[in-house]
């Protein structure tokens, strides 16, 4: 693919996707803002953390990405890894001061992703770094509700009554 033509933001975005940290420490020195947004509100951050790419994310975050953008739906990284079930990265993210208790277009939680889909790796991860655990989205139904809901005996064991 012959990329001399392609914007450098999106080289930026693809390098992100493909974990490519060489091309992304290239595209940062010359002079692509870290907190750049495609057409659907993605950053190269969301995009690394959500491809499980931690090298990456790890130097976005470096290069001053802010980990609380949020995309067009409202979600952001540590959604996005509560929804995929990467623990290290979720760490990296809390670590450098992702929002726990953010709330995407539905008032969804990371921690009601990580409940919902069953990564039970990351509820008690979520937890011990704090995460509010009565937030309700927008059908009133908070973390543990979503549990039950789902039959996720689990993440009920995990959160608190």
């Amino acid at each position: 693919m012959d990329f001399t033509s392609s914007r450098p933001e999106d080289l930026f975005f693809n390098a992100a996707r493909q974990g490519d940290v060489a091309t992304l420490q290239r595209l940062l020195q010359e002079g692509v803002n870290v907190n750049t947004q495609d057409g659907r509100g993605f950053t190269a951050l969301i995009l690394a953390a959500y491809d499980n790419h931690l090298e990456a994310a790890r130097l976005l975050l470096e290069a001053g990405a802010n980990p609380n953008v949020h995309d067009a739906s409202g979600n952001t990284a540590l959604m996005g890894v509560s929804f995929k079930g990467y623990p290290e990265i979720a760490q990296l993210l809390i670590d450098n001061g992702a929002d726990l208790n953010a709330r995407n277009g539905n008032n969804g939680t990371a921690l009601m992703y990580a409940t919902l889909f069953g990564r039970h790796n990351l509820v008690p991860l979520l937890l011990k770094a704090g995460a509010d655990t009565t937030l309700r989205d927008v059908r009133g139904l908070s973390a543990r509700d979503l549990a039950i809901q789902q039959g996720n005996t689990t993440a009920l064991e995990l959160l608190p009554e």
